[in-house]
């Protein structure tokens, strides 16, 4: 079967804290213009996962903001894994094997795996699979994950819920691989926040800052976004990634995992008591985030609801790599937002202020069809 790549040869995370199911695409030219790839992806001429965005380098200011953003949200970072990783612990017990969505899911899988040991004993295996909107999760990683594991250990990580399209998107996949022949594997998808109320599995429900959504792949173990492409994913091929090596003199990956981890003693007897009221509260799945979406794009006229991402993760990844049109905050000076404001300044942008929006923010998509 095909060999699961690690650090350092495909990655800045060590070896021992992920294994990405992924192939290397690093040799290969798929970088494409923002504003040109935007055209073809809403044009139906290619699809999202087929390319990847030139990433936006942030400048100096921004990487200072970042280590600020970073500093302030450490203590609430560290809660919201201890909440989720204890949450995933009590229910599912210490022989589950988790498996972050890359890439957003990853530090947040390393993060959980660091908590497990560092504060249980407990050493977790962690890998790294993709999952695509509109085409699904990689059936070849399923394989071997099934293969080495016990499917029913196996616990789906992310870094948080938008509209819950992804929560969605691997729920139907696993049925269909299920159906397939293949093993059965739990949908329930554990995240650090669900503003989205979309999962049941999540260490908060409030939408604030997880400092890892501040940046592209210098925050992500300097890997891209994953790559579906027919000319380059064969059958018995994991989906693709890139290893941006050569930006290595400005990756904080790995600062960004030292920093909560730092937090974590600290937090411990916070995190027995969130634990309790997650626990004790009703975490049924409502998916009001995907009515307020909807609000948001009959309010707008907006031709889809692709065009709206919801919350601070996904409105900082609009303002990174997508064509952003305007940003919605229900409070214009909200002092978590100050990247978000110093993002969409540089790429000029308008932020309006909508005081009944059930998320913070919403970022909103340029239609350019």
């Amino acid at each position: 079967m095909t060999v699961p790549l690690v650090g350092p040869q495909f990655g800045s995370y060590a070896a021992d804290e992920v294994k990405w199911l992924l192939k290397d695409l690093s040799h290969v030219d798929l970088e494409a213009d923002v504003a040109e790839r935007e055209k073809r992806i809403q044009s139906g001429e290619a699809h999202y996962a087929e390319s990847l965005p030139i990433e936006y380098q942030p400048d100096d200011a921004y990487r200072e903001l970042f280590e600020t953003v970073l500093a302030e949200s450490a203590p609430r970072l560290a809660r919201a894994v201890g909440t989720v990783t204890d949450l995933v612990l009590a229910e599912r017990g210490s022989d589950i094997v988790l498996v972050s969505l890359a890439r957003a899911g990853t530090p947040v899988g390393i993060l959980m795996r660091r908590w497990a040991k560092h504060v249980h004993g407990v050493t977790l295996p962690h890998y790294a699979v993709s999952i695509v909107r509109g085409k699904g999760i990689d059936s070849v990683a399923l394989d071997h994950l099934s293969h080495h594991h016990d499917s029913s250990n196996i616990v789906f990580v992310d870094g948080w819920t938008g509209k819950g399209a992804i929560a969605r998107e691997l729920d139907a996949a696993l049925t269909e691989y299920h159906a397939a022949g293949g093993a059965a594997f739990n949908s329930d998808l554990a995240v650090l926040a669900d503003p989205g109320y979309c999962v049941r599995t999540y260490g908060t429900r409030d939408d604030f800052l997880i400092a890892s959504a501040c940046l592209n792949s210098t925050v992500s173990g300097l890997v891209s976004r994953t790559v579906l492409n027919d000319t380059l994913i064969g059958p018995g091929d994991f989906h693709g990634a890139k290893f941006y090596a050569d930006l290595a003199d400005v990756d904080v990956s790995n600062r960004l995992l030292d920093v909560v981890s730092a937090e974590f003693d600290n937090v411990r007897s916070d995190v027995a008591d969130l634990l309790a009221a997650v626990r004790a509260s009703d975490r049924t799945p409502t998916w009001a985030g995907w009515e307020s979406v909807e609000k948001v794009q009959a309010d707008y006229g907006i031709s889809t609801v692709n065009f709206v991402k919801p919350g601070v993760g996904e409105t900082t990844r609009v303002l990174l790599r997508r064509l952003p049109w305007k940003v919605l905050v229900r409070e214009l000076d909200a002092p978590e937002h100050a990247h978000i404001r110093l993002l969409a300044q540089a790429r000029g942008v308008p932020v309006e202020e909508v005081s009944d929006l059930a998320y913070s923010c919403v970022g909103l998509i340029k239609d350019i069809t």
